[in-house]
């Protein structure tokens, strides 16, 4: 669990992160949970974002996610998430 203060910190590093992922009317399938898997691994942060035709709203698929792979929802802004997961190999982020 992150504290409102860690969890303010990595809101604000992922405005400037590119959107990386995109949860479209295929929905969260296990070869997109892996992917994101690998990517948080290899980021710890990423953004993610849900398109109109998807079945999921933004707050749905983040917290789908998050569950499946064991990251931190940072936040939800429109249709657009942010997730967290520290990596086990390459720590980049210093959370206080």
């Amino acid at each position: 669990m992150l504290t409102s203060k860690q969890r303010a910190k990595l809101r604000s590093m992922g405005t400037s992160l590119d959107t990386i992922f995109q949860i479209g009317k295929g929905g969260i399938s296990e070869e997109t949970v892996k992917q994101i898997s690998n990517a948080l691994e290899a980021r710890e942060l990423i953004k993610a974002r849900v398109l109109e035709n998807s079945g999921y709203s933004a707050r749905e698929a983040a917290d789908a996610i998050a569950e499946a792979t064991g990251a931190d929802v940072v936040a939800v802004t429109g249709t657009r998430f942010v997730l967290y997961r520290e990596s086990k190999t390459k720590k980049r982020i210093e959370l206080d």
